[in-house]
């Protein structure tokens, strides 16, 4: 099953690619969709546009990167009875803000590689990284624009005021991310559940924002449309837990962020460190205090972290907590989804992602 959902992931991913291009191009000209919609008053300065927007958006794009928002906002779809080739232009929104936030996450994190080269940021300068990936936060609302004549005043308000709810949540998630690494909030007070909200806020949101603007698109329920949000988010958090672990344990993934354990050079307060702190002996949790808050590039000092958490089993405490978490949200969806082939693709897309190698 995992092998026919890659399969669909990259089928998928160069259609998405293609469609974000038709609002995104990797060239402005004077007929893009954008200066279309909303004319200059004055004139162009395509050059400028291009070397500061296009360049540094497309070369992050080119990439690569699992385009599996997209994919989960067009399963949806196809799951409410729709045909997904009609929402496909929608399903870029989530999709490409998630991009513009791993370039604004670079620059503060001070990050060194994504997806295997270097940072945009170090690139192209801070001032281009920036503004470019906050460029990215609004450029897909686009689609929505172009679109309007097709969806009624309900259905726009709809999407504005969710895409409105998530992009808040996103900053709260963030925030609490920042916080947590920098010292500014007293770490000992983090618990699980303070973990799992800002999962919520920082990956599961734009998972919801996917779900639940599908769901709207494909005329569900309210009730439906908030159940779908739910499972999405849980899946959004269960694919940062998956992240958190393959980044201590996954090598082709250490590969592609530069480093087995790049987590503990940042800092972060995973599930596996809070974990561990609540299990440890005075001593080991002292010592991997010590380690986080050195923020060192040392391997060994690194392999040492993560050894602790390895021997209070936090890893598989993280692994079995985030397929119960899918799996909890899926029952909820599963008895409102009539049977079909997309409602089985869903599922087995749900589970791909939380145990996934890559």
């Amino acid at each position: 099953m995992s092998e026919d959902v890659e399969k669909i992931l990259n089928q998928q991913a160069s259609i998405i690619d293609k469609t974000i291009q038709k609002y995104i191009p990797r060239e402005f000209t004077k007929d893009s969709v954008v200066f279309t919609l909303n004319p200059p008053r004055y004139t162009h300065d395509l050059e400028a546009l291009n070397k500061a927007i296009a360049e540094p958006i497309w070369e992050f794009l080119d990439r690569g990167g699992k385009r599996w928002r997209p994919a989960l906002f067009l399963l949806i779809c196809e799951a409410l009875g729709k045909d997904p080739k009609d929402f496909l232009d929608f399903a870029i929104i989530p999709e490409v803000i998630h991009n513009g936030t791993l370039m604004v996450d670079d620059v503060e994190d001070g990050s060194e590689l994504r997806r295997g080269k270097p940072c945009t940021y170090r690139l192209f300068g801070i001032d281009i990284a920036v503004n470019a990936g906050n460029a990215m936060y609004f450029l897909p609302l686009i689609t929505v624009i172009n679109n309007k004549n097709k969806l009624s005043k309900e259905k726009t308000n709809h999407i504005y005021e969710i895409y409105i709810q998530e992009m808040i949540n996103l900053s709260l998630g963030q925030a609490m991310d920042i916080a947590w690494h920098r010292g500014l909030a007293n770490a000992d007070k983090i618990t699980e559940k303070h973990y799992l909200q800002m999962c919520a806020y920082k990956t599961g949101t734009l998972a919801r924002m996917a779900a639940r603007m599908a769901a709207v698109l494909a005329d569900a329920d309210e009730e439906l449309v908030e159940k779908l949000g739910k499972f999405a988010e849980a899946v959004g958090v269960a694919f940062q837990m998956q992240d958190d672990v393959l980044d201590l344990t996954g090598t082709e993934f250490a590969e592609k962020k530069g480093a087995r354990g790049m987590d503990i050079t940042e800092g972060k307060r995973t599930l596996m460190v809070i974990h561990t702190l609540r299990k440890a002996k005075p001593k080991d949790g002292k010592r991997l205090v010590e380690i986080l808050k050195m923020h060192t590039s040392d391997q060994k000092l690194r392999n040492e972290a993560i050894h602790i958490m390895e021997n209070y089993g936090s890893i598989e405490y993280t692994k079995k907590l985030a397929k119960k978490l899918v799996q909890k949200s899926w029952s909820e969806v599963d008895k409102l989804l009539s049977p079909s082939n997309a409602k089985e693709r869903l599922r087995a897309f749900a589970t791909y992602l939380i145990e996934r190698k890559l």
